[in-house]
């Protein structure tokens, strides 16, 4: 069965198919103003021609020192809509969805003067050591994180995605690694990650899925496990994510602790143990651009979309060619995904 081809709604959000654009940074803003240029347009705009369902926006950020550098996207002023709207609006011309990724890199925030974060703890020595926020300040990004999502709610999204990932910052608020508060944000370290999720759901329409990506587990000594990582996540469930995009790591350099092998959709037990335990649809990502693999992904409920990164990077019609290449002979699913103006070319 070719699952990739098949539709799938959450909520108001009905896409044509199971295939997912991950967000991949581009460091592409050479203004340094945080807003989206004509890089951004025609790559954004291409995968949708090339048949995706959907587009994930890369890692949008609530204020200029929350970036992982200066040439990375920024939602902290509606001066930057108008450029996000014109992506938006041609992605839905050609029949794709998309999101936007919203974050604060926090402790990984290499062009800031001075970055901020739960705790003063270093990435590793590259990086520099950041400042621990008060209490106000987090409370105060609460705030930067929800109207960054108003922002994209104006701008025309058809769904948000927190980065709760990778060790940017809603991640180290969760990490027992990075987080070493002594005030209520330690003493419950998901209470920032909660708190952020109701405020984005705030200004979000009742029916727009909310989305997070998540490491499900660390790889650093005292990290948390997949268990562990599972009661943080239905804390948030609760608080109102409808769907979980996993990954893994991130909190710890490369090479600092034991970590899995790294193979071909090395990463799908993972969304399929947060499936299972949370009872919601999830996003299975990482080294699954061989088409069969990522079919076969879905086929056996182990996620309900498949995201690639690296794939379509190389291949902006990626999900049209995944789809041909698992249908069946005599089949015509992919036909319904190629352009009027390249079915000359299948």
């Amino acid at each position: 069965m070719n699952r990739l081809a098949e539709p799938f709604t959450l909520k108001n959000l009905a896409l044509k198919n199971r295939i997912v654009m991950a967000p991949m940074c581009q460091y592409s803003v050479d203004a340094k103003d945080g807003t989206p240029n004509e890089w951004h347009y025609v790559h954004y705009v291409s995968r949708a021609v090339g048949g995706t369902g959907l587009i994930i926006v890369e890692m949008t950020d609530v204020e200029p020192d929350g970036r992982i550098t200066d040439r990375c996207l920024g939602l902290w002023s509606d001066e930057q809509i108008p450029a996000y709207r014109r992506i938006i609006s041609e992605v839905h011309r050609h029949g794709a969805k998309i999101g936007i990724q919203i974050a604060h890199a926090g402790r990984k925030a290499e062009d800031a003067v001075e970055p901020v974060a739960p705790s003063a703890i270093s990435f590793s020595e590259a990086y520099k050591t950041p400042r621990a926020l008060k209490t106000e300040e987090v409370k105060e990004l609460v705030v930067k994180f929800r109207e960054a999502a108003r922002r994209a709610v104006e701008a025309g999204v058809d769904t948000i995605e927190l980065h709760g990932a990778h060790g940017y910052l809603i991640h180290q608020f969760h990490s027992p690694v990075t987080n070493k508060r002594d005030d209520e944000y330690g003493a419950d370290r998901a209470l920032f990650g909660v708190e952020v999720i109701e405020a984005v759901r705030s200004v979000m329409p009742a029916e727009m899925p909310l989305l997070i990506r998540v490491s499900a587990a660390e790889f650093s000594p005292g990290g948390y496990t997949v268990e562990e990582g599972i009661e943080i996540f239905r804390r948030y469930r609760d608080a109102g994510i409808d769907m979980f995009h996993v990954s893994s790591g991130g909190e710890a350099p490369l090479g600092s602790a034991p970590r899995p092998a790294i193979y071909a959709g090395y990463q799908v037990p993972f969304a399929r143990a947060l499936k299972d335990a949370l009872g919601v649809p999830v996003i299975a990502v990482g080294l699954l651009d061989e088409p069969k693999l990522a079919n076969a992904t879905i086929a056996h409920g182990h996620a309900d979309l498949v995201a690639v990164a690296r794939g379509m990077l190389r291949d902006p019609y990626w999900a049209l060619h995944a789809i041909q290449a698992v249908e069946e002979k005599g089949s015509s699913e992919a036909a319904a995904f190629i352009p009027r103006q390249y079915q000359r070319g299948y």
